[in-house]
């Protein structure tokens, strides 16, 4: 990878809807082996994907809270990630080395929303063993934009 790769992925992160012809004057090439570099980028997985950012809370989910998850048994590991990649309201689920053994950012309508999640799907969660709400106050960076 070199720097125009480099100056494609900090173009395209700051804008994923970007055009090709758009990128390529931001970065000083034709358009041609622009496209060319981003279909690389994208074909070696360099770029995952595109989305687009959305508020939470235009769509009704005003309550945000971080969950540390431990396990009592790690033999149900591949069954707990299951069960977390298909709860629609867990948006984001990392492994962690040590304890706890995961942290779930989960989102909510409100508080007592929250707590019918956290009773009827999170402790329901495969070998859980405890649970550890934080509650987001405020997001104060929330789009990772990586530094290249």
């Amino acid at each position: 990878m070199d720097k125009l790769d480099r100056a494609i992925i900090a173009e395209l992160q700051q804008d994923g809807r970007m055009s090709a012809t758009a990128v390529a004057a931001r970065v000083g090439l034709s358009v041609a082996p622009c496209h060319r570099r981003m279909r690389e980028l994208e074909r070696s997985g360099v770029i995952t994907g595109y989305q687009a950012v959305v508020d939470p809370r235009q769509l009704g989910l005003g309550f945000e809270a971080l969950v540390f998850v431990t396990l009592r048994d790690r033999s149900h590991l591949k069954e707990f990630e299951a069960a977390v990649e298909s709860e629609e309201l867990i948006v984001e689920a990392q492994r962690l080395f040590g304890e706890p053994d995961f942290l779930l950012r989960v989102f909510a309508k409100d508080l007592p929303h929250y707590q019918r999640v956290y009773d009827e799907v999170l402790v329901n969660l495969s070998a859980v063993e405890k649970l550890t709400s934080t509650i987001v106050m405020r997001n104060i960076k929330g789009r990772a934009v990586l530094p290249v």
